[in-house]
């Protein structure tokens, strides 16, 4: 409908202008509605009014304006509304419910590498690590929903300052790499990381092992291999539960052997700098408004830090995938370390064609504003969380129902994803498994029983088609169909914006003109059977939806509720 209004506008002042229909926000009204009139009446130094009159008029002689619209009209003081006609609506929803995907056009195939795992091995996930994980799984599926090509990495942190910590401990304790447990693992780390805090010496120690583990010690290296398999069989756990997996399962030890190659390559462009025996990359711009230091790329005493396995590892994924975009998710506090990482690699010729996201987080708070915590004080373990949110459902006087694990599982999921999903990806929110874990409001379990109550109404009445009729029975009807038609542009703000909120918040607004659909209009007992079949037809379109839209968020649809 915009080149049509764009024809007509530009004929109306002589030149080719953009012009833009909006969704109407008085739906009651309209459904969508254009104000470039008042712009144009200056212009044309014409009354708004009379300016909209011309612009309704020609629109009405248009062929293609009349199979859409019911009404093209001009209301005041001079906006242009557009109410699309039920033929029309319908025509749209035909096409989706015949076609792959619902008809949404894809954009340009890209190759993207994708890394939004990135827990660190010796040390159980805890809730920080929630948000990257449910973020990054569903920003990875409405990516390949979208056709790209996408490789997911979780890129684990393995080679840090913690393995030479926990090394310390184990040797300190007499513990041989055979004995080690994921229970001493969890003690060890937050007990010598304390150490090292008020201990410079002990600090010290744990840096020279975790050097040497680098540099190839091979006493260090089993003690490493042991840690490392213990950690990623719990982390797996953790991971399959929140149905989130990876294509590969890489850490940062993975790229050392790419890391002789990417000092060639900054030492041929003369950008490695010594400074107080360390080797740094400058990458401060003039037009910088803050200031942006250094890349430290290996410390005096020979170690490597985070920026230089960074670099290993885009270097490596340029070798193996050839991506054109890496997308990074992460805590937003770590937005000046990937500034850093990305100026670096813009400044190497086989990097600098690369295109680089950095798609900050903000945290899980609790009911008090601050990082969310258990009921004993201490940042919770996921498991521990699972285990909370999974109580406080069940203790809801108004479940009834006996859930099989896998069913209940599934909507732990559902509360902790919808929960999180729903809020912009850098913002911090508020976690109230009270609030949540309900099957009213805005929730998982609301989105779920609507869709499984929808779909027992589709049972029960089997007598769905591929093609609506060109009637539309009410306003509950018509504000069902007129909220699908948006698929397509919910599908691809999400995917450019990568906002899987924006899916999220959808998801919810379909769910409640459902239920006041269903609310209002009886179908079991109609026995109207052009009217029964089209409303089953429409239902079973939307549940469609619904189940593809809760695919892409991470949720899985339980049997029962």
């Amino acid at each position: 409908m915009n080149e049509e209004l764009k024809k007509v506008v530009s004929n109306l002042i002589g030149e080719e202008i953009e012009v833009l229909i909006k969704v109407s926000n008085r739906p009651d009204l309209c459904d969508y509605q254009y104000d470039g009139t008042f712009d144009l009446s200056k212009r044309l130094h014409k009354n708004p009014m009379e300016v909209g009159e011309e612009v309704a008029s020609s629109l009405n002689e248009i062929p293609s304006c009349l199979e859409k619209f019911s009404k093209i009209e001009c209301a005041k003081p001079g906006f242009i509304n557009f109410t699309l006609s039920d033929a029309y609506i319908n025509k749209m929803l035909n096409n989706m419910n015949t076609q792959e995907k619902f008809g949404v056009q894809m954009p340009k195939q890209e190759t993207i590498v994708i890394d939004y795992g990135g827990a660190n091995v010796a040390k159980p996930l805890h809730v920080g690590h929630l948000r990257p994980a449910i973020i990054g799984e569903s920003i990875k599926r409405i990516l390949k929903y979208m056709n790209q090509t996408v490789i997911s990495d979780v890129h684990l942190g393995d080679y840090g300052l913690q393995i030479g910590q926990v090394i310390y401990g184990l040797k300190e304790e007499s513990i041989k790499p055979n004995e080690i447990t994921l229970e001493k693992l969890s003690e060890l780390y937050p007990k010598i990381s304390g150490l090292c805090k008020e201990n410079k010496d002990i600090k010290e120690i744990c840096e020279e092992i975790t050097k040497d583990l680098q540099d190839g010690n091979q006493e260090y290296h089993e003690y490493f291999q042991k840690i490392l398999e213990i950690s990623k069989k719990d982390i797996k756990k953790m991971y399959d539960y929140l149905g989130v997996s990876f294509d590969l399962w890489l850490g940062e030890s993975d790229t050392y052997k790419y890391i002789p190659e990417v000092t060639k390559e900054l030492e041929s462009e003369n950008l490695l700098e010594e400074s107080e025996g360390a080797k740094i990359v400058y990458v401060a711009k003039e037009e910088d408004k803050k200031e942006f230091p250094p890349l430290i790329y290996q410390k005096s005493n020979g170690g490597y830090l985070y920026g230089t396995t960074d670099l290993a590892t885009i270097y490596q994924r340029k070798k193996d995938f050839n991506p054109d975009k890496i997308l990074y998710i992460a805590d937003k506090r770590q937005d000046m370390h990937f500034t850093q990482v990305f100026r670096v690699c813009k400044k190497l010729e086989k990097l600098k064609y690369i295109d680089f996201e950095f798609l900050g987080n903000g945290t899980i708070n609790g009911s008090d504003g601050k990082p969310f915590k258990t009921r004993a004080g201490n940042t919770p373990k996921l498991e521990a969380m699972f285990k909370e949110v999974k109580e406080i459902f069940l203790n809801d006087e108004t479940h009834e129902r006996e859930y099989t694990e896998p069913d209940l599982d599934k909507i732990i999921n559902s509360i902790i994803k919808f929960a999180d999903l729903q809020n912009s990806r850098d913002k911090e929110y508020i976690f109230d498994t009270n609030k949540f874990a309900k099957v009213i409001g805005k929730t998982g379990p609301y989105i779920l029983y609507t869709y499984l109550r929808t779909k027992k109404i589709i049972t029960n009445n089997h007598q769905y088609v591929d093609n609506l009729s060109k009637t539309i029975y009410n306003v509950h009807d018509r504000n069902v169909r007129m909220k699908l038609l948006e698929l397509e542009n919910i599908l691809h703000f999400a995917f450019k914006n990568r906002a899987s909120s924006v899916i999220a918040n959808y998801l919810y607004e379909i769910c409640v003109l459902v239920n006041a659909f269903y609310e209002n209009n009886h179908i079991n007992n109609l026995e109207d059977n052009k009217k029964k079949t089209d409303w089953v037809t429409l239902l079973n379109l939307t549940t469609k939806i619904i189940a593809d839209l809760l695919d892409l968020l991470g949720i899985e649809i339980p049997s029962k509720m």
